[in-house]
């Protein structure tokens, strides 16, 4: 983070007037929404509560209505009033809140209600540390683990790392929920312990056998699960297995240098980028346009992607992780993560690298978020835009003259990095020249780990030999990373080519005659797309079919492609990054399941609606089952008929995790990730304009031995 200051410039950026309704809140603005919430909540509290007792989980831009955001565009209604989303607790009295707070000359609240009881708002990067310092400063934890351990009580500061997660509530009878004897729900965080030797060695080759969970507004160690069976491991503390630059001399049994480094490949744009950025954070690019948002939770935010001057999607952002771990053995049943609900994703966003993180020539972008006091901080170089050569885009010779014709693909990166926790996550939208649009992840970091479980022992006293996980795979000696998934859910607000859009899911079937099955096939050689329209909610929560080639087309029937006399339209092509994935695994009686239903299905359409934001619910942290998506299609609304309505895609995908040594110590990237191509909205191939693509700073090597200097042969000029 980066306090904001009156003498840089990053406090110039964070304080400019926004211009446009969609812009982020600026710092001034965050001050301003709480010192209002603040007041609010001081005047109506009876006994006097300070300001120190209120604890801020977000300040956020309270987006406008979408209706009402049409109606300024197009200039029919007004601009939409700047208002900001504030939840805070009064840590004292466990109550917290909702606001909304009208901003401009004279900000004021205009609204205020509870969270829901036994609801939880997300935690905060200052929850996270404040819940390490609590289990650090637990008299009771630090005494057993330095009798079991035999460590030294003086290096708990820097050498007992705590890692917070949110409390799976596995079961409703779950002691910790009811530890209060007023009854009212705690707020839980459980910490997973490690050791390390010092900052730079991996505490992830070291885990502990405790498992602390800490109320927050209690402030204090309420309940602390053993990992039964689970005794310390004679050389578990002393096995190093380091990536850290500083460590890697120390490792135990993995190289201890570095190798030697390959010759450089630069990455340079001598006449600058392609990519011209007006009003801060409005974008555009060979035929693209967009606006970037970015907010504590959703981390970066599509707006208004269009290309060639047509709307493609109104609205795109990750809003929803569901992260499983597969081993029942207890207490790992609590292991389950929801990331963006929990967590919030631009809250872990990192700052980002020159020349590592994003190669070429880069813009990037600082986010302005708030920490648990509503103070404004900076998280610089949130966002990142670069371009990307991406090899043939389109290519024919003819054969019969050797003519060649070749166009070589671009790409505009737009991306953002988060590390929660172990994890790291890497998004990434592409914006092509075809007009197509892509969302890829990469999955980085380290696995979360722990000792081996009753039954899994062979001899009790650790070492290599000391037996195999039922449930993971051993990746370093006596150290278990546990089976799990990785659930993510994409909301993509879709405006092909206007607001009024149907959808069919497609796909292509053996036997199909003039896009009918069923119709004659005398020489059984046809095979074609068949279009189903998904009318209603229900009727569209949908499942991928790779046998089938299924995708889902999104198509605006007011608008006629002139060459197929049909809509034009978009296709959601699930999978085009990494393996095709399952759905969620858990079984249908799991908590997991039926809290991250969402995750059951690889897609879901909506009526739009302002409210309906996030899947899994609002409130994540100790959340109850059937929230979101389940919820809200419950009704099988209309996905507006014929001529189409306002419809929200909802697209659920995943990767399933089955740990290897050579993900450990740090893993080496896994891809998921999807496309939006166009399919017929278009008269034909959007880029076969493309010009002829300039050769300077390639080289041809002819070093002696190869087969086409040997014989003289060179290439065709494309």
């Amino acid at each position: 983070r980066t306090p904001i200051r009156t003498e840089t410039s990053t406090f110039a950026n964070a304080m400019k007037t926004p211009t446009h309704p969609l812009d982020d809140l600026t710092a001034a603005e965050i001050t301003a929404a709480a010192s209002v919430v603040k007041a609010a909540l001081l005047a109506d509290a009876s006994d006097g509560a300070s300001d120190d007792e209120i604890r801020f989980s977000y300040v956020t831009l309270a987006e406008p209505a979408k209706l009402a955001m049409a109606a300024y565009v197009t200039g029919e209604g007004p601009r939409p009033p700047r208002r900001a989303e504030v939840i805070a607790t009064i840590v004292s009295k466990m109550d917290a809140y909702i606001f909304v707070v009208n901003l401009g000359d004279e900000p004021s609240v205009a609204s205020k209600n509870p969270v829901p009881e036994g609801c939880q708002p997300l935690f905060s990067p200052d929850d996270c540390f404040l819940a390490e310092e609590i289990v650090k400063a637990d008299e009771a934890v630090c005494a057993e683990i330095a009798e079991r351990y035999g460590v030294d009580p003086a290096d708990f500061g820097t050498s007992l790392i705590c890692d917070p997660w949110s409390v799976h509530v596995a079961t409703p009878d779950f002691e910790p929920l009811k530890w209060r004897p007023d009854g009212r729900a705690a707020r839980l965080i459980q910490c997973f312990l490690y050791w390390r030797n010092d900052e730079a060695d991996n505490q992830y080759a070291k885990p502990i056998d405790l498992l602390p969970v800490v109320d927050l507004n209690a402030r204090k160690v309420i309940h602390c699960s053993r990992q039964p069976g689970a005794t310390p491991p004679k050389i578990g503390l002393k096995t190093n297995v380091n990536y850290h630059r500083a460590s890697l001399e120390t490792n135990s049994y993995l190289p201890a240098k570095h190798r030697s480094p390959m010759k450089p490949l630069d990455v340079t744009q001598p006449e600058g980028p392609n990519f011209v950025v007006t009003n801060d954070r409005v974008v555009t690019w060979d035929g693209w346009s967009m606006r970037l948002g970015f907010n504590y939770r959703e981390g970066l935010v599509i707006h208004d992607a269009m290309f060639e001057g047509r709307s493609v999607m109104k609205r795109a952002s990750l809003v929803e992780m569901a992260v499983p771990y597969a081993d029942p053995n207890p207490p790992f049943e609590r292991k389950c993560a929801f990331d963006v609900g929990d967590y919030g994703l631009g809250y872990c966003a990192d700052s980002l690298e020159l020349g590592c993180d994003c190669l070429g020539h880069i813009r990037y972008f600082d986010a302005v978020l708030c920490d648990s006091k509503g103070e404004p901080y900076v998280t610089k170089k949130a966002i990142c835009m670069h371009e990307e050569d991406m090899g043939v885009l389109w290519k024919h010779v003819e054969y019969r003259n050797g003519h060649n014709e070749a166009r070589r693909a671009r790409r505009l990166v737009v991306s953002f990095v988060a590390t929660v926790v172990n994890y790291e996550y890497l998004f990434y939208w592409y914006f092509n020249q075809d007009g197509s649009m892509e969302y890829e992840i990469k999955l980085s970091g380290m696995l979360s780990t722990n000792l081996l479980s009753a039954g899994e022992r062979v001899d009790g006293e650790g070492g290599a030999n000391d037996g195999a996980p039922l449930h993971g795979v051993l990746v370093a000696p006596g150290v278990n990373a546990q089976v799990h998934q990785h659930m993510f859910c994409a909301r993509l607000d879709v405006q092909v080519d206007g607001i009024d859009n149907v959808v069919d899911e497609v796909d292509l079937l053996t036997g199909c005659v003039g896009k009918a099955s069923g119709v004659g096939d005398p020489f059984a050689n046809a095979f074609g797309p068949v279009k189903t329209r998904l009318g209603t909610e229900r009727a569209a929560t949908r499942t991928c079919d790779q046998t089938k080639a299924r995708t889902w087309r999104v198509s605006n029937p007011s608008v006629i492609n002139p060459i197929t006399n049909e809509s034009v339209g978009y296709k959601l092509v699930p999978f085009t990054r990494g393996a095709s994935q399952p759905v969620l695994l858990t079984g249908p009686e799991c908590a997991v399941t039926k809290k991250g239903e969402f995750a059951t299905k690889n897609l879901w359409v909506t009526p739009h609606a302002d409210d309906e934001r996030f899947p899994a619910g609002e409130f994540t942290p100790q959340g109850g089952p059937g929230q979101g998506l389940p919820e809200w299609t419950e009704r099988d609304r209309s996905l507006g008929g014929e001529g189409g309505g306002d419809v929200v895609l909802w697209h659920a995908f995943g990767v399933a995790h089955v740990p290897r040594p050579e993900d450990f110590p740090c893993m080496n990237v896994e891809h998921v990730g999807f496309s939006f191509k166009p399919d017929g909205f278009f008269a034909g191939n959007p880029a076969i304009d493309l010009p002829p693509p300039a050769i300077a700073g390639s080289k041809e090597d002819v070093s002696a031995g190869t087969c086409c200097a040997a014989n003289g042969h060179a290439a065709n000029g494309h």
